[in-house]
């Protein structure tokens, strides 16, 4: 009893860890072009695979046209079976399943090599389709995130470390993909500070956006404060559509004792490290 509990509480753990949204696996609706898979085991002639033609029907062997579009794995399930049970069978044991999701694809934009819709939507995992999509380009960030749209126009997203998923291997990140989701890989853009005074190397300093970017990692990669740099620091930072131009002021030895939070830097700010006279 010990044992059970201790995996109903791993369990309810892991399913904690999944959004809602990417746990409703079974919400999908057949389109046209998806390919489906029957199985009838009272009758062999209908164990075969069908794509979805433009109107929405299968064309079965015994049976003709059968609307499935619309309609979830299940329903199709029921429906089949009420079908044949009310024409051919007194009992119908039916097996239907989506193959491929060709109506709506998963789709992989951003910094892989081959972005675009895969070319067999199939059942994957996270893994499957950055393979299938030629994996990262070079100038990738250190997050993907998936977007998730229902039928009912809703849509949630959730963002993965490719660390956990490439790096460490972690399972519980490698999600299953349903049709109709998004995977982005936001490239890495540079951010250009500049840092100018009283500091070893002053100029312009060229970080990646998915570096971290703050005062004393400026001051760090332009190689640290002179002996004559004043404690007091300005950051100046220029006006953009939404935000006015600000001046910052940093005090470099309570931000260096763990005293002041380090100033995050943005693109285009200028350090200024004046010189001290004391």
């Amino acid at each position: 009893m010990k044992r059970i509990a201790v995996y109903l509480s791993l369990l309810g753990l892991l399913l904690a860890l999944v959004p809602p949204a990417f746990a409703q696996a079974g919400a999908y609706r057949i389109g046209p072009r998806d390919l489906i898979e029957l199985r009838v085991f009272e009758v062999p002639e209908l164990n075969l695979q069908r794509r979805v033609a433009e109107d929405g029907t299968i064309n079965l062997p015994l049976l003709g046209d059968v609307a499935v579009a619309g309609q979830t794995e299940a329903e199709a399930t029921q429906n089949l079976k009420a079908h044949l049970e009310s024409k051919l069978l007194q009992h119908a044991s039916v097996d239907f399943k989506v193959l491929e999701f060709r109506a709506r694809p998963i789709s992989v934009i951003g910094a892989v090599k081959q972005p675009g819709n895969l070319g067999f939507s199939g059942r994957w995992t996270l893994l499957e389709a950055l393979t299938a999509a030629g994996g990262l380009a070079e100038n990738h960030g250190n997050v993907l995130y998936v977007l998730r749209r229902a039928d009912n126009g809703l849509s949630d997203q959730i963002a993965v470390d490719l660390d956990d998923l490439l790096v460490r291997a972690d399972p519980r990140v490698n999600l299953p993909l349903l049709a109709n989701d998004l995977v982005n890989i936001p490239t890495a853009v540079e951010v250009t500070v500049y840092c100018l005074g009283e500091v070893a190397h002053p100029g312009a300093l060229v970080f990646k956006s998915t570096e971290r970017i703050t005062l004393l990692a400026a001051i760090s990669r332009a190689g640290g404060l002179t002996d004559r740099a004043a404690k007091k620091i300005l950051i100046k930072r220029a006006a953009t559509t939404s935000v006015p131009a600000a001046e910052i002021e940093a005090d470099y030895k309570r931000i260096l004792a763990g005293k002041a939070p380090d100033v995050e830097l943005r693109q285009g700010d200028v350090i200024v490290i004046k010189e001290s006279f004391f």
